[in-house]
């Protein structure tokens, strides 16, 4: 019986151990969508696409613990109800040195440093955007589920656009800027992934 009774505490063990080692989840790029949303001070706002050319998330068990995430800047998209030649300029200027660079900075790059869980399947992730040559740390609340093996991940995550260089409009660079001509420094980005063994 006491045979029996170490015999099977050391399967629960193993279990145990096996269940909590690390895993890496490959992201789906075609599944996973980032939608941006910028906004001016007084009012008015654009929205739009960019898309993940690649990203990996290490779950121990259910809890996510790093992860590393690439976006292809060329993959800018605006979705504003507008003429599709709007579109496009509007596209070109947010490509361009104004704004993000692109054909000088072609990648960003998120990289989580910490997890902090808040219960369930809610934690908080924090982070390193490195975006035009320049980091920040960004923070936000995220859900995160897995089911076999497939990981969802979901969130709305702020960054300072200032904290990389990215001047147009913004009263940090230009302090005599008012009215509609000022562009708010923060940006959001909705976050779902999906993510495979």
């Amino acid at each position: 019986m006491k045979s029996f009774s170490f015999a099977a505490l050391a399967v629960a063990a193993m279990l145990s151990i096996n269940a909590l080692k690390p895993t890496a989840y490959r992201v789906d790029t075609q599944k996973s969508t980032l939608k941006w949303t910028g906004k001016k001070v007084v009012s008015g706002q654009h929205s739009g696409t960019i898309n993940l050319s690649s990203g990996t998330l290490v779950l121990e068990g259910n809890m996510p613990k790093s992860g590393q995430f690439t976006v292809d800047m060329n993959t800018i998209n605006v979705t504003d109800d507008m003429p599709a030649e709007q579109k496009g300029k509007l596209k070109g200027h947010l490509t361009s040195d104004d704004f993000f660079g692109v054909s000088s900075n072609p990648t960003a790059r998120f990289t989580i440093t910490s997890v902090t869980p808040k219960g369930g399947s809610q934690y908080d992730i924090s982070g390193t955007l490195a975006l035009k040559g320049k980091n920040s740390t960004v923070t936000f609340p995220a859900t995160v589920e897995v089911s076999g093996n497939t990981v969802t991940a979901s969130g709305t995550a702020t960054f300072d656009r200032s904290k990389h260089d990215v001047k147009f409009g913004s009263k940090s660079f230009f302090a005599d800027l008012v009215g509609d001509k000022v562009i708010a420094d923060d940006i959001t980005i909705n976050v779902n992934l999906v993510a495979t063994k």
